[in-house]
């Protein structure tokens, strides 16, 4: 269940918490939500996940455009429920909330609103105003109010501590096969499809241009890579290019994705492009025969990494 406010919570029944923005719900989220669920199979409780909306950077720095999200708020939701969370309240983040003492955020918030009885809280996560509130404070906490606190030590994927942020860089790279090993799934981003230059229908490689749906989703680096694409009629392997295209004079950036068997219409239609693995940076080519040639090189590439998933 998907709470939007404070007011009107249902009355949690053991609840055992866990608190913060999740972005991308990584599998070092995953090993909190894990304990999670342990505790309150334990003490035959329920588990619920605070977070905040919009994400506390666009509030706190709102003059900084540089924040690109792994998840939307939906899909953050649908990947919480997928892990068992039974409760996903969504705290509306403000100036006035970001003033809030530590002190006052667990009192009023976490023990009077929410009614916790047992936290679990990831490796050096801090909250309140200043970001002062830390573990050490929720154990002093603890000893006065009743209810549990537990740390999780940080997860490590590949000798890597992973954290959202080098999912972030590891997509900026182009590196979405090691972002979904620390993900546990292959990033993606809806997008609706719109009216191009169908150059590539000429060049017998049609793709469907794609614009993302949520302007603070990121979009994996520059490059070539192989996807998936999820379409209202099924789902397609291809293979997608994001970039400037330098062949082509003027026409800037754009996200295309040629679908492999695909025959049909869907401009103006919502689809999923999820990304398999990266091919190849992209080019400028002297001609149009040349992108013709790489095209052809492309796609069995790509069918065969598809195909190694």
């Amino acid at each position: 269940q998907v709470h939007r406010s404070l007011e009107g919570l249902p009355d949690f029944h053991h609840p055992v918490l866990t608190l913060g923005t999740f972005d991308g719900v990584h599998m070092g989220h995953r090993r909190i939500l894990q304990r999670v669920r342990e505790i309150a199979n334990e003490q035959g409780g329920e588990t619920v996940l605070l977070t905040f909306f919009p994400h506390p950077r666009l509030v706190l720095n709102p003059d900084d455009n540089s924040l690109k999200l792994l998840s939307t708020l939906e899909e953050k939701a649908e990947l919480l429920a997928a892990e068992g969370i039974d409760h996903l309240v969504v705290l509306p983040f403000d100036a006035q909330f970001a003033r809030m003492a530590a002190e006052d955020f667990v009192r009023d918030v976490l023990l009077q609103s929410l009614r916790m009885e047992s936290l679990v809280v990831g490796y050096d996560h801090r909250f309140g105003v200043g970001r002062t509130g830390d573990f050490q404070l929720l154990c002093e906490m603890a000893r006065i109010h009743p209810f549990q606190v537990e740390e999780i030590p940080a997860a490590w994927v590949d000798d890597v501590r992973v954290s959202s942020t080098k999912v972030r860089n590891a997509l900026l790279a182009g590196e979405v096969g090691e972002a979904a090993r620390w993900l546990g799934y292959a990033y993606s981003f809806e997008g609706m499809v719109v009216h191009g230059r169908k150059l590539g229908r000429e060049l017998g490689y049609p793709t469907a241009n794609i614009e993302p749906l949520d302007k603070l989703k990121l979009i994996p680096g520059i490059g070539v890579y192989a996807v998936e694409v999820e379409t209202p009629s099924g789902i397609y392997g291809g293979m997608a290019n994001v970039g400037n295209n330098p062949t082509i004079p003027g026409k800037g950036f754009s996200i295309e994705a040629h679908l492999f068997g695909f025959e049909g219409d869907i401009y103006d239609i919502a689809v999923r492009l999820k990304f398999r693995s990266f091919l190849r940076n992209e080019l400028k080519f002297n001609d149009l025969n040349a992108l013709q040639e790489q095209l052809h090189t492309d796609k069995k590439e790509a069918l065969r990494q598809l195909m190694a998933v």
